[in-house]
């Protein structure tokens, strides 16, 4: 029978971000004051949908916070400082402020990916490893929190593998609807670790963040071709996304042949998602968990763990993510969101998609 390892605390609850605008200028007469759109509901619902959906399936596990040691992999130690020392209300930066209870949480969110990898590379046959942390990671930087993140979990966590575990490769996929700017440049120059990240070209319609992850990113020095971009347009739905990964995610992520598959499991391209606009429904989400349930069992002896990252429609955030454990499971546990999704814009999808494949054939098998 499948089980489902959960690396969960209500610590990651205590995280209280304060609110307010999230535009950077020139934008700043966007900025009214709101609650943040990581509010601790978000996981809390998540949390709610799992234990309804695998009642018989799910072991919740201990969560420890991340080591220095851990941490230092991946962040400098003056910026791990300064962070540690942040006051509740303080920005890091203009869209990531500090609360009460913020640097916990973190701390303990980094150590749940890492334990989450852990137990992926010694898992038993049918067990997928998931952590519904909170605060995300994928954008936090060496020496920067960005983008509602403060520590990058599934960097630390990869670096952890690396370092520890015996893991010689590891594959990052990343589905969150934004860029994963901070975990692809901590490793840009680093063949050890491939990241891969389907997000929204935010940077062509709009002021979203981050500006970054054009497909002539691809990594520098020992990590040139190791970063792997695919900007996806706005719309691009269920078949687009099942397309990316049958044009460029699997097969590259096959020839890698990593020994863990971590996923940045960012719900965010949901088609009720405020701050993304790609229309996946929860069948999608469905499809992209078989899909890394696939490749890992192809070629990582079935080493997988998945990391939340963003999501911000706090209700279908929960059906949503369930959609992508059934996948990777490969149960249908019954639960189903009670709405209608919107229009897909699958046609300009196929052309990016091969606009993409196109600038990766130089270092992967895609030119078929």
């Amino acid at each position: 029978m499948p089980s489902l390892s959960v690396y969960y605390d209500d610590v990651f609850l205590a995280h209280d971000p304060p609110g307010g605008a999230f535009v950077l200028p020139p934008h700043d007469w966007l900025a009214v004051e709101e609650p943040h759109p990581d509010r601790p509901a978000r996981i809390e619902n998540v949390r709610h949908a799992i234990e309804r959906a695998f009642p018989d399936m799910v072991g919740w596990e201990p969560v420890e916070p991340a080591t220095r040691e851990q941490l230092e992999r991946v962040h400098d130690p003056d910026y791990l400082d300064a962070f540690e020392a942040a006051a509740p209300g303080e920005r890091l930066t203009p869209e990531t402020g500090v609360g009460e209870g913020t640097v916990e949480a973190a701390e303990h969110a980094a150590g749940a990916a890492v334990s989450a990898a852990e137990r992926a590379l010694h898992s038993a046959p049918d067990e997928v490893v998931y952590a519904p942390v909170r605060p995300s990671g994928h954008h936090a930087q060496p020496t920067t929190a960005d983008g509602f993140c403060y520590l990058n979990n599934v960097a630390v966590a990869a670096a952890h593998a690396l370092a520890t575990e015996g893991a010689d490769r590891v594959a990052v996929v990343d589905w969150d609807v934004h860029h994963g700017n901070g975990t692809q440049e901590a490793f840009y120059d680093r063949d050890d670790v491939l990241v891969v990240s389907l997000h929204d070209d935010f940077g062509s319609w709009g002021p979203h963040h981050p500006q970054s992850g054009g497909v002539e990113e691809s990594g520098d020095g020992d990590g040139e071709g190791y970063t792997v971009n695919l900007p996806l347009p706005p719309g691009t739905g269920d078949r687009g996304y099942a397309h990316a990964f049958e044009r460029i995610v699997e097969p590259v992520v096959g020839e890698y042949d990593p020994d863990l598959l971590l996923v940045s499991a960012g719900q965010d391209p949901g088609f009720l998602d405020p701050m993304g606009r790609n229309v996946v429904t929860t069948a999608g989400f469905v499809d992209l968990g078989r899909r890394v349930s696939g490749l890992a069992d192809e070629c990582a002896d079935g080493s997988l763990a998945l990391v939340q990252e963003g999501g911000y429609q706090q209700s279908h955030l929960a059906f949503a993510t369930v959609g992508a454990i059934e996948g990777a499971l490969g149960v249908e546990s019954g639960v189903r969101e009670p709405f209608f999704p919107l229009g897909e814009n699958y046609p300009p999808v196929q052309r990016w998609v091969e606009e993409a494949r196109r600038a990766h054939a130089e270092y992967w098998p895609l030119s078929g």
